[in-house]
């Protein structure tokens, strides 16, 4: 749905205050400090305490970029008619980052956390949920506003299609003031409530001590679920935004 000047800098800046106010009164989840022995998980994953370190570093950064992530992200939820889901938990907790890098440090040793750091683009999270029927247009809606207030699109992944597994739509942005990446999901309370009864089957699958047979039963039992969630019309070919149409307004 195409957006007007006016709208997308007239829209934020009402909106920009009273949702800033509103964020000063809450706070995510903190990060736990790196002990001398470093981190350590379930299925043998650990991260040293130099790595352990970098990865706190790593969310106090993003627990102070997320401020002003969440302006944005709000501000587009209630232009576009979107119910803000989970905004409690909008951060990443600090055990479930470190199993993350911890697997991927593990699966490609080459690598150094830094590099891992760099890549990750849910630390900072959040999903926008619609009706089947407002789907499309509140997606296209969203997106595009998040793009005109000068977030960067960095992944669109978009698996409506998918005739198998899970179905919805994730991108990824990068914060123009901070820098930080962040994920938004656009869901229908069909699909989410899919991803939620699932999660626990993801997790398990992506361990490195589950066994090829047992990944292999895991996605079946998702594919099972997701299959029973609804396409919305027009879903499937939601594209990313094209690019910033306005400059990015100022910080309020």
């Amino acid at each position: 749905m195409p957006l007007s000047t006016t709208t997308s800098c007239i829209g934020r800046g009402l909106l920009a205050a009273g949702l800033t106010t509103a964020l000063a009164l809450t706070t995510g989840p903190s990060a736990v400090a790196a002990g001398d022995d470093g981190w350590k998980g379930t299925g043998g994953l650990t991260l040293n305490s130099r790595d352990n370190a970098e990865v706190d570093a790593y969310l106090g950064h993003a627990r102070q970029a997320e401020q002003s992530i969440s302006t944005d992200v709000r501000a587009a939820a209630l232009i576009s008619g979107a119910e803000l889901v989970g905004f409690d938990h909008r951060l990443k907790s600090p055990d479930s980052l470190k199993r993350k890098v911890a697997t991927s440090l593990k699966d490609d040793p080459g690598q150094n956390v830094d590099t891992v750091l760099d890549r990750l683009t849910d630390a900072v999270r959040y999903t926008l949920q619609w009706p089947d029927a407002t789907y499309t247009t509140g997606a296209t809606r969203a997106s595009a506003l998040l793009s005109a207030w000068g977030n960067d699109s960095t992944k669109w992944s978009n698996t409506w299609s998918r005739t198998h597994g899970y179905k919805g739509l994730n991108t990824g942005w990068r914060a123009p003031r901070s820098g930080q990446l962040f994920e938004v999901q656009f869901h229908t309370p069909e699909s989410k409530h899919a991803q939620e009864v699932t999660h626990q089957l993801y997790e398990e699958q992506r361990l490195p001590s589950t066994t090829p047979a047992r990944k292999k039963e895991l996605q079946a039992q998702q594919d099972a679920v997701f299959n029973a969630v609804p396409v919305p019309a027009g879903a499937g070919r939601l594209t990313a935004p094209a690019g910033p149409a306005v400059p990015a307004p100022a910080a309020p």
